[in-house]
């Protein structure tokens, strides 16, 4: 039973810390965008990208938490025998993404923050915005392939 609360925990933290990043990261887009739509209500479905954007990770974190709770059997079927040792496996399987979405999140808001900014002044140039921010996103989709291979080699 042990194993099996480490484990859980395990998928707590991912969703925990992966939403949170992206809560912040949104927070900050959000406010860029709603200080610009202020002046320019059109502008809307363009900002909707750049603030949507870093809510990803909390995506990530999300699937790391469904995966663990079918890994162990909480989804349906039979729920597992994990011991302490695999308990402790799969909470350290979804700390790539636990972590790296937390901080990718908050960074990736900021960055899409400052592209709220060029979309401000150069309208043309918003996807040059939207790729700065999808270059912060490849560590967070790093990170959940490894939370991912991590978890499927825990042997249950």
């Amino acid at each position: 039973m042990e194993g099996l609360v480490i484990a859980l925990f395990g998928g707590a933290i991912a969703v925990f810390l992966a939403g949170t990043g992206s809560s912040i990261g949104i927070g900050y887009a959000g406010q860029a965008a709603n200080g610009l739509l202020s002046e320019e209500p059109e502008k809307f479905g363009t900002m909707l990208l750049l603030v949507a954007l870093p809510g990803t990770q909390g995506i990530y974190g999300f699937l790391t938490g469904f995966l663990v709770m079918n890994k162990v059997g909480l989804t349906g079927g039979e729920i597992a025998a994990v011991s302490v040792i695999q308990g402790w496996q799969i909470l350290g399987a979804c700390l790539p993404i636990a972590v790296s979405g937390l901080f990718s999140g908050i960074y990736q808001g900021k960055v899409c923050a400052a592209g709220i900014g060029v979309a401000a002044k150069q309208p043309g140039d918003v996807m040059k915005a939207v790729i700065y921010g999808a270059l912060v996103e490849t560590y967070a989709v790093l990170a959940l392939v490894i939370t991912i291979f991590l978890l499927n080699g825990v042997q249950l």
